[in-house]
C-alpha cells in the first residue's frame, strides 16, 4: 500500500473539498477549513500517485491533541486508508508528548466509530442533537484516547 501523507496547504483545499463533499452529507467549508489552517491547526492529506485517498484536521490544545475532521474519500473506504492515516495521528501525539486524543464522531456513522474503538479510543460523553442531518439532529459521541 503505497500512499504518502503531507503536510495540508490551502492549495490543497480544492482536492480536499471534492472528499469533504462526497463524504458528508453536511460538510465543513472551504472557509472552515481556511479559518483552522490560519488559527495553528494542522491538516494532513493522503494521496497515492496522484490519486488523493483522505486527509484529516488536528488542533493541539495545550497537551491534548484534537481531531476536527477526518475522511477517506469514498470509494477509497475499507481499504485500510483510514488506518493509516489515524495512525499517522496517533505517532503525531505520542512524538509531542501529547496526554490524549480526543474526537467527536456522528452516532451513525458505525464504520468510523468502529475504527475508533479499535484504536482504543473510548466514549467519554455525547452531545445530543450536534450535528445535523436529514430529517432532524443527531447526536455526536465524544471519545478519548490515552497516549
Amino acid at each position: 500500500m503505497n500512499y504518502c501523507i503531507d503536510k495540508m496547504t490551502e492549495q490543497h483545499l480544492s482536492q480536499v473539498m471534492a472528499i469533504e463533499q462526497s463524504a458528508f452529507t453536511h460538510p465543513w467549508s472551504l472557509q472552515n477549513f481556511k479559518d483552522s489552517l490560519r488559527s495553528g491547526s494542522l491538516g494532513l492529506v493522503m494521496t497515492k500517485d496522484t490519486e488523493w485517498l483522505g486527509y484529516t484536521v488536528i488542533m493541539p490544545v495545550i497537551d491534548e491533541l484534537h481531531i476536527l475532521n477526518f475522511a477517506i474519500a469514498p470509494l477509497k473506504q475499507h481499504q485500510g486508508f483510514g488506518q493509516k492515516l489515524l495512525d499517522e495521528v496517533i505517532d503525531f501525539g505520542r512524538q509531542r508528548h501529547f496526554k490524549d486524543i480526543y474526537l467527536e464522531v456522528r452516532e451513525e456513522n458505525v464504520a468510523a466509530h468502529h475504527l475508533y474503538v479499535i484504536n482504543g479510543f473510548t466514549e467519554i460523553g455525547r452531545r445530543k442533537g450536534y450535528y445535523p442531518k436529514v430529517g432532524g439532529r443527531e447526536d455526536a459521541i465524544v471519545m478519548r484516547k490515552y497516549l
